[in-house]
């Protein structure tokens, strides 16, 4: 950013106290608690009265505690709630292969 203005300037500051307020959450991860990956999906088809484009999301947990989630509107058109359900479980496969791969190096 090479010209910021007040704008920029006032939702830096507007993170900076988001932050500040949620120094102690964190993740609870419980002693007997897994370790494995579980992610659940689901899709909304052509909820957008607007432009018919589907919702679709995911949520990914780490043994019991929730660790990645989206939910948005899809890119593209789906022809049929089928379609739509593969949309949103692929990228909810994406985001579990990821995490794999991150625990792994980890």
């Amino acid at each position: 950013m090479h010209a910021p203005t007040d704008s920029h300037w006032a939702a830096v500051k507007r993170i900076l106290r988001y932050l500040k307020g949620t120094t102690s959450y964190g993740f609870h991860i419980t002693r007997g608690s897994s370790f494995a990956l579980h992610g659940f999906t689901d899709a909304d088809w052509a909820g957008s009265i607007d432009d018919r484009k589907s919702t679709g999301g995911y949520l990914v947990f780490f043994g019991q505690t929730p660790i990645s989630w989206k939910s948005g509107k899809q890119r593209t058109v789906a022809r049929s709630s089928t379609e739509a359900e593969y949309k949103a479980l692929a990228d909810g496969t994406a985001e579990v292969i990821w995490l794999q791969y991150l625990l792994t190096d980890l």
